[in-house]
């Protein structure tokens, strides 16, 4: 067989596939193009989810016919004057977005510079139908219908119009946070779906999230080695089932990294259950030169000169930030019901036993005994005081964040009085947080326990695994992991870590490398550690049918105040909940 060269048509078609996956890609490079173009206002058109119509119009720079017509050529760019592909800043740069359109649908390109007349060019599947005057604002429209209308086997794999048009929103939304300073419209299908006007990054951020987000936001801003991040993430009780809420940039640049998405995973680690994901829009800054965009040709995957050290801005910063929300959850909004009160406690309600100190455990929780001896119930105020009625609600209420405790409900939540409202304090939830914060506290400095195996275990792995593995071994034995090199394609395990009793030993380590490989980091093994101190915090807090007394309420909730992530229990769910005067005031029809 001899080798020829491909049509022009064919090469187009083969590029297409590469950019314009569907017809959200298409919309990203439409408007990327006119945000390098200088445009201060974007609108975009939708039909059918864009399968029928997709048209982007700004009010950028604009061509000329002679630009217009070598902008539809391959390879052709105004956004690198000289080779230096390194330090590019627009959004564009390997001149493919339109040739690749154009040859998949029917496109039509108008476009007027400021004191000249305006052109058109139309392009069906990549054969020009014809060119002339067109009556435009300064500016340009791009218009592309019939999107793979004669590629089947591409049209064939396109979603549904709604879900097409989920993907085309998606896009909008990640570009008009990156460009705060430029107004963006929607409009599908006859209807405006999205409208914002310029302004800064922290209100157009708010605009396209959660509204929700000003009250249950934390806002970021960290410089470390010359790299910054700011932005704006969720408190861990204001979370959602799916991860479609995180927006994640590199220097203005909507990006997916796997990279980014692993260390806001990590900054949440043991404050979300593994279902749960924060909200986050997170912008980095980073040095031209300390990263590369040139990875792929839809621009959305990037590569770091440093990884570890961009990885470590976002977990550091994210971490700071949500250590400093101290007590903070999210309040709930309420709704008017009927709510029964009572003064006296039930002493006769069942009460779950609480597990003495000699009660028999499992080895996992043995293994940390030596590092946790001081933390008790006693330790965090909670001794076996005799219950007692709830103080009376003349007394004055000091100025606690979390108020007075005044009683407890179904000898579960705890009722206090603060300035501004009532807080109800889920109190097994509550003291779960605390019981772990204070095992961790107490292992900060030390090293893990570890199981010496009486048999050292050699796991058969791949070279590059192994090499990884080798790379920790200092970190992996802070951990409780105690390993070395057995040849080129094996680990020896002399000790595993003490607290996860008897472990899969050769599935830790292939987990453990995985890690190492994706992250830089052994979050799998940490996890692990993790999890078992979590379940030791639950058996090991006060349990709902438990009655208190008064004091060791009040010690819970002013524990809870000076205690980091005490807004959530160790599974991401609140631990306490706010009713403000005025949703008092409205329960009982004041307001």
């Amino acid at each position: 067989m001899s080798i020829r060269r491909l049509p022009n048509e064919l090469i187009n078609r083969i590029a297409a596939g590469e950019v314009v996956e569907r017809p959200a890609s298409a919309l990203k490079e439409l408007v990327e193009n006119a945000l390098d173009a200088g445009a201060r206002s974007i609108s975009v058109r939708l039909s059918a989810g864009g399968l029928e119509l997709v048209e982007v119009t700004d009010n950028g720079s604009g061509m000329n016919p002679g630009e217009m017509s070598l902008a539809l050529e391959r390879h052709a760019t105004s956004k690198l004057p000289d080779d230096v592909i390194e330090a590019v800043t627009s959004f564009g740069f390997r001149g493919e977005a339109l040739p690749s359109i154009a040859s998949v649908s029917r496109l039509a390109l108008e476009s007027r510079e400021r004191g000249a007349d305006g052109w058109r060019i139309e392009i069906d599947h990549g054969m020009k139908l014809g060119e002339g005057p067109a009556a435009l604002p300064p500016g340009t429209r791009v218009r592309v219908e019939g999107l793979f209308d004669k590629v089947p086997a591409r049209r064939k794999f396109l979603r549904s119009p709604r879900a097409e048009y989920a993907a085309c929103l998606d896009a909008v939304k990640r570009l008009a946070m990156a460009s705060p300073d430029v107004a963006f419209s929607l409009e599908h299908d006859g209807r405006r779906s999205l409208s914002v006007q310029p302004s800064d990054e922290p209100t157009r951020v708010a605009a396209l999230l959660s509204h929700e987000l000003d009250r249950h936001g934390l806002g970021i801003d960290c410089v470390r080695d010359g790299l910054r991040l700011t932005g704006v993430v969720s408190l861990p009780t204001f979370n959602r089932g799916m991860a479609d809420q995180q927006f994640l940039f590199v220097n203005s640049r909507p990006v997916k990294d796997r990279l980014l998405v692993g260390a806001l995973r990590a900054a949440y680690r043991d404050l979300l259950a593994r279902d749960r994901h924060p909200i986050a829009a997170l912008f980095v800054e980073v040095p031209s030169q300390e990263v590369d965009i040139n990875v792929h040709p839809a621009k959305t995957e990037v590569r770091f000169r440093d990884p570890a050290a961009v990885r470590g801005l976002i977990v550091g910063g994210l971490r700071a930030a949500l250590d400093e929300a101290g007590h903070r959850s999210v309040a709930r909004e309420q709704f008017a019901a009927a709510v029964n009160w009572t003064s006296e406690f039930d002493r006769r309600s069942s009460e779950v036993p609480y597990p003495g100190k000699n009660a028999e455990r499992p080895l996992e929780e043995r293994a940390w005994a030596p590092a946790f001896a001081g933390v008790t119930e006693k330790s965090l105020g909670f001794g076996h005081l005799p219950a007692a009625r709830a103080e009376p609600a003349t007394a004055p209420v000091p100025s606690y964040p979390l108020g007075v405790a005044r009683g407890q409900v179904a000898a579960t939540y705890i009722v206090a009085e603060a300035e501004d409202g009532l807080v109800i304090v889920d109190q097994h939830a509550a003291h779960e947080r605390l019981v772990l914060e204070r095992m961790r506290k107490a292992a900060d400095g030390g090293q893990v326990a570890r199981q010496a195996l009486l048999i050292p275990d050699v796991v058969e792995l791949d070279e590059p695994d192994c090499d990884r593995l080798e790379s920790a071994i200092a970190e992996l034995a802070e951990l409780g992991l105690e390993v070395e090199r057995f040849g080129p394609t094996a680990m020896l395990v002399r000790a595993t870590p003490a607290p996860l009793g008897k472990a899969d030993i050769p599935g830790l380590l292939r987990d453990v490398a995985a890690e190492l490989a994706e992250l830089g980091t052994a979050l799998a093994l940490r996890d692990r550690l993790d999890h078992v101190a979590a379940t030791m915090a639950c058996h090991g807090s006060v349990r709902a049918g438990r009655i208190l007394s008064v004091a060791e309420m009040n010690a819970l909730l002013r524990e809870m105040e000076i205690t980091p992530h005490s807004g959530q229990c160790n599974h991401g769910r609140p631990t306490w909940v706010k009713l403000a005067h005025a949703d008092i005031e409205k329960l009982f029809g004041r307001r």
